[in-house]
């Protein structure tokens, strides 16, 4: 591949899709003639406009060769249509794509395999669709095997496969099959954190030979460490494009920077509809409910909000939310059945109000992201942090603690004020109260 050339070029790339509208049904010369004797001035009628969605406007970048790029953005935003044209699966509407080298791709489970072949014959397969001959394919097979861990059901049709068995095949495939450009959608979400650990490492490995990855994830620790650049989508736009990939995912996770201003969420477009819950707010207050509308000193005691309507009663259903950090790290989770049974909210039909204390002398200064999650307990998500749910931001500043030894901000992610003790006796009957 030369040197000379982007890996990857894309230039004024747009895609459309078709919203609804009605569809033309199929008619034969007879209907022709028939419809236009009984309404001849219809013979041209003129059908209805269809509404057009653009999944992606007007996008242009470059890809080095060797270069890792991570693409970020929520749920619609246009990533996985991206790696759709890039991986020739869809056709642009506008603009032009420059590839230069083999491309492997790894999109959503289902892609790329045939169901009805085994696993050793799609090995074959997607090595013949990139050009290799089945000497080169021998020389990997036992690589792809090995890393997968399937090779008790090798011969059995992919069909009968897990979507784990599928994704621990495909991404074996793809990357030992030495593509020059790896294309990776969020499929590791998938396997089990062993997995997508050992998947992480591999693409590392590829990135060091000079490969080239595109990789789009919800994961942005994974992003920070695997990439040296990354994209941010917004509603089809790419948005940021920066060798700092901090800098991409800082703006991602708090898209008004530093903005003081604290927002609730509402449910108003209805997007999430369950008659287990369907929220309506999301919001941050004092203890009597008062929104917060500023910056929180870490001394304050904040409570988290969230109201929703139940139709039918679920003992499963958990409400609560996921607390992540300025980086993207998530600190911890909290809901409703963290407590004894015995001391849930009762949740009832029709209108709930639940809400959760952040205690203070907990946080240290800087921002922080609130997302809400609703599940009915390991049986399904109804929100789901990180993928597409309902957000709020935290500013929290002030003294991290009254110790004149700490004036400013800790080097830690949390800054708990703990309580501490002289003990002169252990035998004082103190002690043991």
């Amino acid at each position: 591949m030369s040197s000379n050339h982007p890996a990857i070029r894309v230039s004024h790339l747009s895609k459309q899709y078709k919203l609804g509208g009605p569809q033309e049904p199929y008619h034969t010369l007879r209907d022709a003639i028939v419809n236009s004797l009984k309404a001849p001035m219809k013979i041209f009628h003129k059908a209805p406009p269809v509404e057009g969605f653009w999944a992606l406007k007007d996008v242009s970048f470059e890809v080095e060769p060797g270069e890792v790029v991570g693409i970020i953005g929520r749920n619609g935003a246009g990533k996985s249509t991206l790696l759709k044209i890039l991986s020739r699966i869809t056709s642009p509407t506008e603009g032009t794509v420059e590839l230069h080298g083999r491309v492997g791709s790894l999109l959503e489970v289902g892609t790329g395999f045939h169901p009805e072949l085994t696993g050793r014959e799609n090995i074959y397969l997607s090595g013949s669709i990139l050009g290799m001959k089945r000497r080169e394919i021998d020389a990997k097979l036992d690589d792809i095997v090995k890393f997968s861990e399937i090779e008790k059901f090798l011969d059995t049709p992919v069909k009968r496969y897990s979507s784990g068995m599928y994704v621990r095949l495909a991404f074996a495939v793809a990357a030992h099959l030495e593509p020059e450009i790896l294309l990776v959608d969020e499929v590791l979400a998938v396997g089990d954190a062993a997995f997508q650990k050992k998947c992480l490492g591999k693409m590392g490995e590829i990135a060091n030979e000079g490969r080239t990855v595109v990789f789009v994830s919800h994961n942005m620790n994974a992003v920070e460490q695997l990439c040296d650049s990354c994209i941010l989508f917004e509603n089809g736009n790419l948005k940021m494009y920066e060798n700092d990939v901090c800098a991409v995912i800082r703006k991602y996770l708090f898209p008004r920077g530093n903005s003081t201003e604290i927002e609730e969420w509402n449910n108003l477009n209805m997007q999430f509809v369950s008659p287990a819950f369907t929220p309506q707010k999301f919001y941050l207050g004092d203890k009597t409910g008062v929104r917060i509308s500023g910056p929180v000193n870490n001394y304050e005691d904040i409570w988290v909000y969230i109201e929703g309507v139940i139709e039918i009663l679920d003992d499963r259903l958990t409400l609560g939310y996921a607390f992540f950090s300025e980086d993207g790290s998530l600190l911890y989770y909290s809901c409703q059945i963290d407590q004894i049974e015995t001391d849930w909210p009762h949740l009832t039909r029709g209108k709930n109000i639940i809400r959760s204390k952040i205690p203070s002398n907990l946080l240290n200064e800087g921002l922080y992201r609130i997302e809400m999650l609703v599940s009915l307990h390991y049986v399904k998500w109804l929100v789901q942090p990180g993928v597409g749910a309902p957000v709020l931001y935290l500013n929290i500043f002030g003294n991290v603690s009254q110790s004149p030894y700490w004036t400013t901000k800790r080097p830690t992610l949390l800054a708990p004020v703990i309580k501490w003790e002289i003990v002169s006796d252990m035998n004082d009957p103190r002690m043991k109260t």
